[in-house]
């Protein structure tokens, strides 16, 4: 009896976004270049943005945009704030058992950032005795949990918390996505690249049982990057210049 009235009222969602002539996004704007608000115009801007834009486009569906904290955006999603979403996460972070996640839609590689003064840590295993930095409920938290040896891991809030404690010497490397670590202001003079750890794929994530919403997604996935949309995006955001 549960799992029927549970595939009812999945039924009675589907008929409902069908009719919608809106798709609404949940996001977290604080993980540059896939969104972040700019500064000039405050406006939410990045990959995950056009991209977002480009699917609705395929769908013939009004895109909005829900800004919610990190941690927040999976209760969201379950409460019905928003449809789906889509902030540059991966399946370990949203529970692979708890959701339905689009094909991915790019591979996130986690590197080790350290202060270009540091000589100490040139690969993984240099992290051996070192203070660690990195985001709460990412994808890189996960990686930095699985290293051995660590003399300690100190976890915050979103990522420019941990670069102000790099840059100032209270840490010794902080773990994050490869294309967020080049956004940070003036990167080359005071940070540097110093290993790569992981490889994650950033997926598109709905909830429990919306199979219909996940075709639909996958199929305007697909044919975004069938026409060249999706490398143009690519191209604007996420190419190392």
């Amino acid at each position: 009896m549960k799992s029927l009235f549970l595939s009812l009222i999945l039924a009675f969602n589907s008929l409902l976004f069908a009719a919608s002539d809106t798709l609404t996004i949940g996001l977290a704007a604080a993980y540059p270049p896939f969104e972040s608000r700019d500064e000039k115009s405050g406006q939410i801007v990045g990959f995950d943005i056009d991209l977002a834009h480009a699917l609705g486009e395929k769908l013939g569906k009004k895109i909005i945009i829900k800004d919610a904290e990190w941690q927040a955006l999976l209760g969201g999603l379950k409460s019905g704030q928003y449809d789906i979403i889509l902030s540059a996460m991966s399946k370990q972070e949203a529970g692979a058992d708890n959701a339905n996640f689009s094909d991915p839609y790019y591979e996130l590689t986690d590197v080790i950032v350290t202060r270009k003064d540091d000589e100490r840590i040139t690969k993984p295993e240099d992290l051996k005795g070192k203070v660690v930095g990195v985001q709460l409920g990412s994808g890189s938290e996960q990686v930095v949990d699985k290293l051995e040896g660590l003399k300690s891991v100190s976890r915050y809030n979103y990522n420019p918390e941990a670069f102000l404690d790099l840059k100032h010497k209270r840490i010794d490397a902080v773990v994050v996505g490869y294309a967020y670590a080049l956004t940070q202001k003036d990167f080359a003079n005071q940070y540097k690249l110093a290993g790569q750890l992981a490889v994650v794929e950033l997926v598109i994530v709905m909830k429990k049982g919306q199979d219909e919403l996940t075709a639909q997604i996958n199929q305007a996935l697909a044919s975004v990057k069938a026409d060249g949309t999706y490398d143009k995006l690519v191209q604007k955001w996420l190419q190392v210049k």
